[in-house]
């Protein structure tokens, strides 16, 4: 009688040891973040855009274009008139790339700037500037704000524009700080994966579920496509293009080296 307990008691224990791996529940949880690293490398779409194919492509290119560089240039006889009462740019012809970029932060702190090469890639240029953010989206809203980011230039400096750390901030020629450049954090790259299927517009990304609502307000973005115009080395240009058509661009931003 003493013996048949002995096998019965290890059959439940193996019996119940299977249930017992309600442990696995866990790794759900984490699993919950695991889509969310997934989806980077759908965001980091912008750096396979410079792969082994598009680089031969692009050798073939510039090998064409130095060709066509070496032919003379010929002057037209006749001169097309061009139009001395307005300096103002066609809409969608300024001649250069057009570009995704995005306003965004807590209506009391600094405004971030993101520049992006499509909405749902990872940022090629990432800005914090000086101003808050309810304060510039106000200033957007009652008419043309052109902020301009001014560094020194240093002699024999291969630094691309892009690349300056630290910038001198002026909005509608008044000094305004500074705007510095840095590295993408988490909630950066929340951001953009929220509004990754968003291409133009405004408003506020809400908080999380049970999340207490910060103290210097709420996440608030504007988005639109911009228009990159390089003109030298040393200054490039952000157009905001409006999508009415009708206005100038509500922002411009300069980036100059002098």
């Amino acid at each position: 009688m003493a013996t048949p307990p002995h096998p019965l008691k290890p059959v439940q224990t193996r019996s119940r040891s299977p249930p017992t791996f309600p442990s696995p529940p866990t790794t759900p949880s984490s699993g919950m973040t695991n889509p969310m690293s997934p989806i980077r490398p759908a965001i980091s779409l912008h750096q396979p855009n410079s792969k082994k194919g598009s680089s031969k492509h692009n050798k073939i290119f510039r090998r064409v274009r130095a060709v066509f560089r070496s032919f003379p240039i010929i002057t037209p006889a006749c001169k097309i008139p061009v139009s001395l009462h307005g300096t103002r740019l066609p809409d969608g012809n300024v001649g250069g790339t057009r570009m995704t970029g995005t306003l965004y932060g807590r209506r009391k702190a600094r405004v971030s700037l993101a520049i992006q090469e499509s909405p749902g890639s990872l940022p090629l240029l990432l800005l914090e500037l000086t101003i808050p953010t309810g304060k510039l989206l106000q200033d957007m809203g009652v008419g043309l704000v052109r902020i301009a980011l001014e560094c020194e230039k240093k002699p024999n400096d291969k630094t691309k524009i892009e690349d300056e750390p630290i910038w001198t901030l002026f909005c509608n020629g008044r000094k305004c700080g500074y705007a510095a450049k840095r590295e993408p954090t988490d909630e950066d790259f929340n951001v953009m994966q929220t509004l990754r299927v968003v291409s133009m517009g405004a408003g506020v990304i809400p908080a999380g579920d049970g999340a207490d609502q910060p103290a210097d307000g709420e996440l608030t973005y504007m988005r639109a496509f911009f228009e990159r115009v390089a003109g030298s080395k040393d200054s490039e240009t952000y157009y905001m293009l409006n999508p009415d058509g009708n206005n100038g661009p509500e922002l411009s931003l300069f980036f100059v080296r002098l």
